[in-house]
């Protein structure tokens, strides 16, 4: 996990503090490397928060903020029901641009969590 400082305006909408987390997640990600960044895809099966290359592997991310974790971690949050969407979602990315069965893909989720003067970022590469 790595401690990173972020501050949103506390009184963003709920949108506008996923688009901000996503933005944190996007320059996390990209100094660990990750490159050509798509945000925010959307499909009639759901959205796809990043879209990013590790290497030679296309990476399907989603983004989950929690403020505590009295109730597990954001990661956790991506249940199995989410991870479906997700997934349909990928093919249905996958088809559209013409890379099924051209290149490797994996699904990770970055889970935030803490307050926003301190926040943890965990990458979970593989999650599902």
């Amino acid at each position: 996990m790595k401690n990173v400082k972020s501050a949103p305006s506390r009184h963003l909408t709920t949108s506008g503090k996923g688009k901000h987390f996503e933005i944190l997640a996007l320059k996390f990600l990209r100094k660990q490397g990750l490159r050509q960044f798509q945000l925010n895809f959307h499909s009639r099966f759901g959205e796809i928060d990043l879209i990013a290359q590790d290497a030679d592997v296309l990476v399907f991310i989603e983004v989950r903020y929690r403020k505590n974790r009295n109730h597990g971690d954001a990661a956790a949050t991506v249940n199995f029901y989410k991870q479906q969407k997700i997934i349909r979602t990928a093919e249905h990315y996958l088809q559209k641009k013409g890379l099924t069965n051209k290149m490797p893909c994996r699904f990770d989720v970055i889970g935030i969590s803490g307050s926003l003067d301190a926040l943890e970022i965990q990458w979970i590469k593989n999650a599902f």
